[in-house]
Order: C-alpha cells, then sequence, then structure tokens
C-alpha cells in the first residue's frame, strides 16, 4: 500500500469542495461576517488611524486582519466535517478503505485549505473596493501562499480536536472558546505593540500572530517583524500543527 495516493488525496479533495458549494447557506454564511467586520470596522474605526503604523490608513491595516480571521474560522471548523462523517457512518467506510490514514488527513486538509483560501481571496474584493492598495502582483501572489500556510497551520488544530471528540455542540463550544483569544490576540485588529506586556508576550506565542503581520507586510506593506521571520515560525507552527492533527487521526478511534 503506498504512503500516499493520489486518487484518494483528490477524491476527498473534490467531496469537500463539492459538499461545500452545494451548501449555499454556508458559502453565505462563511463569507457574510469577515465582510460586515471589514466594512463596519473599516469605515467606522477609520479616526483610529493615528494607532496603526505611519502612513497605512485604517481600513488597509485591517483588510489582511480580517483575511486572517476568515481562515483562522473556517480552518479550524474543517474538523467538523470529521465529527459529520463519524456521525453517519462515512468516516468508518474510508478508514476500512485501502489507502492509508495519512493520505485521509492530505485529501481532507487540501478540501479545507482551499475553501478557506477561497474565502480569503473573495474578501478581499470588497477590501480593494473600499480603498485597500495592494502592493502588486507579487505581493498578492506570496500572500496566497501565506493563506495556505495559516489554514493548514488551523487545520491541524481543527483536526486533532475533532480526532478525540464525538459531540458536535461540544466541538463547536470549545472552537469557539479558542478562536476568539487566537483571533484577538493576532494583531488582526490593532497592533500587538499597543497591548501591555503580559498579554502581548501571549500574542507573540500565537502563530496567526505571524500570518496576519506577513499577509499586510506582502499585500499592503504594513508589516511590524521581518516577513522571513514571520514566514519561518509560521512554517514552523504549520508542520508542528499538522504532524499532531495527522498523528491524532490516525491513532483515533473511528467507532
Amino acid at each position: 500500500m503506498r504512503v500516499f495516493d493520489p486518487y484518494a488525496i483528490y477524491s476527498l479533495w473534490l467531496r469537500e469542495m463539492i459538499r461545500f458549494f452545494r451548501l449555499k447557506s454556508r458559502v453565505v454564511g462563511s463569507i457574510a461576517p469577515p465582510f460586515f467586520f471589514l466594512t463596519f470596522l473599516g469605515t467606522g474605526f477609520s479616526g483610529m488611524a493615528a494607532r496603526v503604523p505611519a502612513g497605512v490608513d485604517y481600513i488597509n491595516y485591517l483588510a489582511p486582519g480580517i483575511i486572517g480571521m476568515t481562515l483562522l474560522f473556517s480552518s479550524t471548523f474543517a474538523g467538523m466535517s470529521v465529527l459529520w462523517d463519524r456521525e453517519f457512518g462515512f468516516l468508518r467506510e474510508i478508514m476500512v478503505a485501502p489507502v492509508t490514514r495519512l493520505s485521509i488527513v492530505l485529501g481532507r486538509t487540501a478540501g479545507g485549505v482551499t475553501q478557506a483560501v477561497l474565502q480569503g481571496i473573495i474578501i478581499l474584493i470588497p477590501g480593494i473596493a473600499m480603498g485597500v492598495r495592494i502592493k502588486g502582483l507579487t505581493g498578492l501572489i506570496l500572500s496566497v501562499a501565506l493563506m495556505v500556510l495559516i489554514s493548514a497551520t488551523f487545520i491541524g488544530v481543527g483536526l486533532a480536536f475533532a480526532s478525540r471528540m464525538k459531540d458536535m455542540s461540544g466541538f463547536g463550544m470549545i472552537m469557539n472558546f479558542m478562536i476568539f483569544p487566537v483571533f484577538l490576540l493576532s494583531g488582526a485588529l490593532f497592533p500587538v505593540q499597543n497591548l501591555p506586556e503580559p498579554v502581548r508576550i501571549l500574542s507573540y506565542i500565537d502563530p496567526l500572530t505571524y500570518g496576519v503581520d506577513a499577509l499586510r507586510g506582502c499585500l499592503v506593506g504594513a508589516n511590524s517583524f521581518p516577513i522571513v521571520m514571520d514566514t519561518i515560525l509560521l512554517t514552523g507552527c504549520c508542520a508542528a500543527t499538522m504532524a499532531i492533527g495527522a498523528y491524532m487521526f490516525e491513532t483515533s478511534d473511528i467507532d
């Protein structure tokens, strides 16, 4: 049996994409909240420009943070599909199929990453209409690569929790409990440097902090840390969470 089965990976990716686009309410529900965040915060808090780096207006500062929020929410809740498949028996069917569990993890991750990145790009469109000035095509391409890293990082987290849980409502509560501190500590809405020192330390161990900062650097040139450092730290977090998520899934009980 091959460690990686391309056909199995593709099939699971395709299943996730078909299921995503068939559920129109899910598409709208995943895009609408970030859109309203961007619209109301971007226009209502535009007077906070003095609190963000010089030469950057608030809408330019905020847009990469809202994209990071979109990726965070979409990716962590991708683990819900594991619980859904367990509930209806599909998980058992694919787990006993002649493919490795690693291929199953990669297929699900690919589907989740594609969905999250599509949502992030869609959120960028109204941002541009509202005045976000992207540095150039190279910055846009690099930002898509960063979106992949961010979404894969938090898909690993969601997969790890989902692999050890059987209650969908409990999973939702735990994810909400985790998501909001991660989002608020990331500097998505305001500079991390404005936080009190004890809270700032927590921000520095938040993977989303480096993802949002790198997105800002690539898209609008408003990064606080070197983009290379952001990328290296985010890649390390991505590798760690994906490894943990894959291990938890491979050793999970399918009953």
